[in-house]
């Protein structure tokens, strides 16, 4: 069925159902639920602001919606095509990033938080567009690719291809009709570079398609963003229009014959579809699922035509490389891995957020030169790198190089610049689990390495951190592990063992300990732990008592009390209430 429009309504905040039944009801009353679609979403950019209604479209974003609010919408906005101005969300004029620590260099990040997204004088004045069109009057195709082969740039969302073959191959494929489309997808937990720079500076990403564009010799171009990116989305498109009235989109692209245009293609937030043959399938109206290779996009990609693929970072890098030359670039970062690369710091550190520092720093620098060290003092323990398909890497490479070819030797991957800090209160059987979990969830189905192995070692994975591992698990889960990755079709089931893996040979005394000792060395994995009280420095005064959810503990005022293990759910609570540390964990 085709649907008249979309509307998207957040989930996660409190009263959404009541806020989605009253707005199913009015569209019921109106005789319009045969035309408009309700769709469900996590969260929309701001769950800060409570419920969240999105109608595409039209690409309205509504914030702080009451269950009579979304009958208004209903009413005026969708009945009447009048769109409810008040209930609107505002964005912020320039949301600022940090000032740049001494170890950071920013290209991709130079106008984020420094100009104004919406208007694109702001980046003309900071040598806009200059790139595209040095390019267009002064380059060939096979030059450009020459600078970019110069500057040794590398694909920044995964594998770290370089990006001038991957050029070359579609520019050498004949063909009437060639696309150039834009990886926006990012579905890696906790990593949000591509989103904060189509957010902030979304025509530095537009000017590098265009001149990718010209490289191939292609004249469409799509950005592929999921849903739950509206910010970016409409930030997206708003500077897409300016463009076109500008004239640096379109025909005839400063009077040189070079005809280029864009489109945005929402996804609907499945994981597999960051990977290019299943985002094509998706932009194609088909279900996201990965294609066998060859044919290579290169050579038969989007509804059968030559196709390039990178993804937003890779991208936003193109206009200052042409601006500045490959040389420039170049010269920072490694031999084999030139320039610089964002990451998402997130975890037990003291500054978590954005960075961009040149590739070849170590994770020491980063985790406590740019980082500021880990939290609360505590001891580093581990760094997971590039996503749920990357390996863990444990405190003796804390000096190691973040390269791409570094990073591979002990078992990670650059990804899309996830760089999770773990500390010394981290189970490694736990965050393998939790990772496991994630690839499970997101698998497609298609191969059966991926969609049944996964979930075999997914349950052997639980089984440990329930405390009824058995002997013979750990092998069961190495080879399981490489059976995933040799057979699996895309990257998705290529890359699901690595956290498994990579603990397994770093950290494999922790997943012994709770096999054959019923023990989580970190304390962490309720399966196998107990929580008790002292006696003598219980002080009676009933925190605990009165937060457990379960009611397991028992005790008078004043009076030392006791925890039930028969009821208790090892959630923690009454550790984390405990005035005097009288709750221990063994």
């Amino acid at each position: 069925m085709a649907y008249r429009a979309h509307v998207l309504i957040s989930t996660a905040p409190e009263g959404a159902g009541a806020v989605e039944q009253a707005l199913l009801d009015k569209l019921n009353e109106l005789d319009l639920d045969r035309e408009i679609r309700v769709l469900q979403a996590d969260a929309l950019g701001h769950p800060e602001a409570g419920v969240e209604v999105v109608v595409y479209p039209d690409d309205t974003h509504y914030v702080g919606v009451t269950p009579e609010d979304a009958k208004t919408i209903v009413a005026e906005h969708l009945y009447k095509g009048r769109p409810v101005d008040a209930l609107m969300y505002e964005a912020r004029e320039v949301e600022p990033m940090p000032a740049p620590s001494s170890k950071e260099v920013r290209v991709v990040l130079r106008n984020v938080g420094k100009i104004d997204p919406f208007n694109i004088e702001d980046y003309i004045i900071e040598d806009g567009y200059q790139a595209l069109a040095h390019v267009l009057t002064e380059m060939t195709p096979e030059e450009v690719i020459e600078e970019m082969k110069t500057s040794g740039l590398r694909g920044r969302g995964g594998a770290g291809f370089p990006t001038w073959l991957k050029w070359s191959f579609a520019q050498r494929n004949r063909s009437d009709q060639k696309y150039m489309i834009c990886n926006g997808d990012e579905g890696d937990p906790g990593a949000f570079s591509n989103r904060r720079i189509l957010e902030g500076d979304p025509h530095a990403v537009i000017e590098g398609m265009a001149i990718g564009a010209y490289a191939i010799g292609a004249d469409q171009g799509y950005f592929y963003v999921r849903a739950e990116y509206p910010v970016a989305i409409r930030t997206l498109r708003a500077a897409i229009e300016q463009a076109r009235e500008y004239g640096l989109l379109g025909e005839d692209i400063f009077g040189t014959g070079f005809n280029f245009d864009l489109e945005v293609r929402m996804g609907a937030g499945a994981f597999v579809c960051g990977e290019e043959t299943a985002l094509m399938q998706s932009i194609e109206g088909k279900r996201g699922m990965p294609r066998t290779r060859p044919p290579y996009p290169a050579a038969s990609g989007l509804w059968g035509n030559p196709t390039n693929i990178n993804n937003v970072e890779t991208l936003a890098n193109v206009p200052q490389i042409i601006l500045q030359g490959g040389e420039w670039f170049a010269s920072m970062g490694t031999e084999k891995s030139k320039g610089t690369k964002t990451f998402a710091i997130a975890g037990k550190v003291e500054r978590t957020g954005l960075i961009e520092v040149p590739l070849g720093i170590t994770i020491r620098e980063i985790v406590y030169d740019v980082g500021g060290g880990i939290l609360g003092g505590k001891e580093f323990k581990a760094v997971q790198t590039g996503g749920p398909m990357g390996g863990c890497i444990p405190e003796k490479y804390l000096d190691l190089p973040v390269d791409y070819e570094s990073l591979a030797e002990v078992g990670s991957i650059m990804g899309s610049g996830g760089f999770v800090v773990m500390d010394e209160e981290t189970c490694m059987v736990d965050i393998a689990r939790f990772f496991m979990e994630f690839a499970q969830e997101e698998s497609c189905g298609k191969c059966v390495p991926c969609r049944v192995g996964t979930r075999r070692m997914l349950e052997i994975l639980n089984r440990i951190c329930a405390g009824d591992g058995k002997p013979g698990d750990i092998e069961k889960l190495e080879t399981l592990g490489e059976y995933v990755k040799r057979g699996s079709l895309c990257g998705l089931g290529q890359g699901a063992p690595n956290p498994v893996l990579s603990t397994l040979e770093h950290f494999r005394d922790e997943y012994e300990a709770h096999i054959y000792d019923n023990t989580c060395p970190a304390r962490v994995c309720r399966g196998v732990i107990e929580y008790t009280i002292d006696p003598e420095t219980c002080i009676g005064c009933t925190r605990c008592a009165r937060n457990c959810p379960v009611e397991a503990i028992t005790g008078e005022p004043r009076e030392a009390h006791v925890i039930d293990q028969d009821i208790c759910i090892r959630c923690g609570i009454c550790h984390q209430v405990c005035p005097v540390d009288a709750v221990a964990v063994e």
